[in-house]
């Protein structure tokens, strides 16, 4: 009999790291038993409204951030992330990763075919039918796309493939609260496969002599699951089934205007009061009692539309905190 998951211990592929800012170069050392040297950081200020989502990742190089919540190009960033380390990150003095007045969340993962995450970079050449290669030996189930130029101040585009039906043809955009839409020009109409995804000419994902950063992952049992789930409207809300026990959580209705939720557990409040902050936005986070994160998946807890509107369709990305059932069959145990 197969194991139910290769990875037993998600903390070796994914961990969040929480800390308060010093305003001085400062160095971080993930709390996990495991140690993790990430590729991908994604940071925000917790505490005080207005700073923004910062992403630096190891293809780009330290130094250089997007943000999530804006269509800004990259930008030269000498005092945000400034070194990977063998099992955290060093930051500098900026306000976006370490204000002295602020607290911080950093969802970190490490690029790895066996954990389903790759970073690809590559430029544009505004042509109708663009592929490029990724290393996961597997067909990518999210791709998330921002053109780092941005002359045309360009969006984040993302691919789900819970998105619609044909989801090849629409796309989502992670810095706007939007409903999906549909665009030959993002995707040219093609599925990804296991070697290879596919761009049209759209400027968003394939300005001329552009330079690009994509980011994607597949689905790995027990470890991170990117499906949809239709809202019920009832405070006892729709319960989605995942095979994990999540450490993160990030949802957006497709077909209206919603924000992207981000749920996770390690910031302040557990069920009955999770912490939630807005990948499109530069709030601080806020608390209700929104979800409740379970030994198996999630469940809504609101009726609010933004989240659990009746018969609308919600996409999400979840990545492990722990197995439902480990390889050895072993289960785990809600919180």
């Amino acid at each position: 009999m197969a194991a139910y998951t290769t990875i037993d211990d998600p903390e070796l592929y994914f961990q969040i790291k929480l800390y308060s800012g010093t305003g001085s170069t400062l160095s971080i050392t993930f709390d996990g038993e495991e140690d993790m040297q990430p590729d991908l950081i994604w940071g925000k200020g917790r505490s005080l409204d207005g700073y923004n989502h910062g992403v630096v990742d190891s293809v780009r190089g330290v130094e250089k951030n997007i943000y999530t919540n804006l269509a800004d190009a990259e930008e030269a960033y000498s005092t945000g992330v400034t070194a990977f380390g063998s099992n955290g990150f060093t930051v500098g003095s900026g306000n976006v990763f370490n204000n002295g007045s602020q607290t911080y969340v950093a969802w970190c993962w490490k690029e790895s075919a066996d954990a389903g995450f790759d970073i690809v970079g590559y430029t544009g050449n505004a042509t109708a039918d663009q592929d490029h290669s990724h290393s996961l030996s597997a067909v990518p189930h999210v791709v998330i796309v921002k053109n780092r130029d941005n002359t045309n101040n360009e969006s984040w585009a993302v691919y789900h493939h819970k998105n619609t039906s044909a989801p090849e043809t629409d796309r989502l955009y992670l810095n706007s609260t939007g409903a999906t839409g549909d665009d030959i020009e993002f995707w040219q109409d093609t599925v990804p496969t296991s070697s290879v995804f596919t761009v049209g000419r759209q400027d968003t994902v394939n300005t001329s002599s552009g330079n690009h950063i994509a980011y994607l992952w597949s689905e790995k049992q027990g470890y991170s699951k990117f499906g949809s789930y239709s809202g019920n409207g009832n405070a006892d809300g729709a319960f989605v089934y995942t095979g994990f026990r999540p450490a993160f959580v990030m949802i957006k209705e497709n077909g209206g205007t919603a924000d992207w939720f981000i749920f996770d557990t390690k910031r302040v409040g557990y069920n009955g009061g999770v912490y939630r902050l807005k990948a499109n936005t530069a709030e601080d986070e806020n608390t209700s009692n929104v979800m409740d994160i379970l030994s198996n998946g999630f469940k809504l807890r609101v009726a609010d539309n933004d989240k659990n509107e009746s018969g609308a369709t919600y996409v999400y990305m979840a990545f492990a905190e722990a197995p439902f059932v480990n390889s050895e069959g072993v289960p785990t145990t809600a919180r």
